[in-house]
């Protein structure tokens, strides 16, 4: 009997700090979503979605040193930054997504709608044929400096021209997520 309390305890204690994340990865969806989804229209049936959300978790790459560059910030934080550095995982946006629309931000995610992957995405560009589809990538978030600063990337991809995207530096003061800084705002 003392082995499974001992177990359920260490599940406890295990499963605090992922749930911990998973909210602030919520947390940081809600700030992207609103400020991108702002304008765009509610979908109901049969409206073309302009904007869709990929599904998956990008995976962070070198670009992330030229950021690291540009703040002192970061400078001051690069180990701890370049450590989170992560090869193609199959990591989604699925547990952050279900905490900020369960039973809440309605309005938003009648704008958000489901994720797509990017097949998904392709074939609905191919089926309107139109230029007007965009597809938000949200790359992992890189937490540091003891989980009171997230660096994030955002990119908007069109078709093989006309992307765009940035990094946002998050600062999490008094346990609210802002947005500190854009950095490496880029568009093709």
């Amino acid at each position: 009997m003392k082995t499974i309390h001992f177990l359920i305890i260490a599940f406890i204690i295990n499963s605090v700090p992922a749930f911990s994340q998973e909210k602030d990865n919520a947390d940081l969806l809600k700030i992207l979503f609103t400020k991108y989804y702002k304008n765009e229209k509610v979908i109901a049936k049969g409206r073309l979605q302009l904007l869709s959300f990929y599904c998956q978790k990008a995976p962070n790459n070198p670009e992330v040193l030229e950021v690291i560059s540009k703040s002192d910030l970061l400078k001051k934080n690069a180990d701890e930054i370049k450590k989170q550095l992560s090869s193609p995982t199959e990591e989604d946006w699925s547990a952050a997504y279900n905490i900020l629309f369960d039973n809440q931000n309605q309005y938003l995610k009648s704008k958000v709608n489901a994720c797509l992957s990017y097949e998904d995405f392709q074939k609905i560009s191919e089926k309107y044929g139109e230029n007007n589809q965009r597809l938000m990538i949200v790359h992992k978030p890189i937490y540091f400096a003891k989980n009171n600063f997230a660096l994030v990337k955002v990119a908007f991809y069109r078709s093989i021209e006309h992307n765009s995207g940035c990094f946002f530096l998050f600062e999490k003061i008094n346990g609210v997520w802002t947005i500190k800084e854009t950095l490496n705002e880029w568009a093709t």
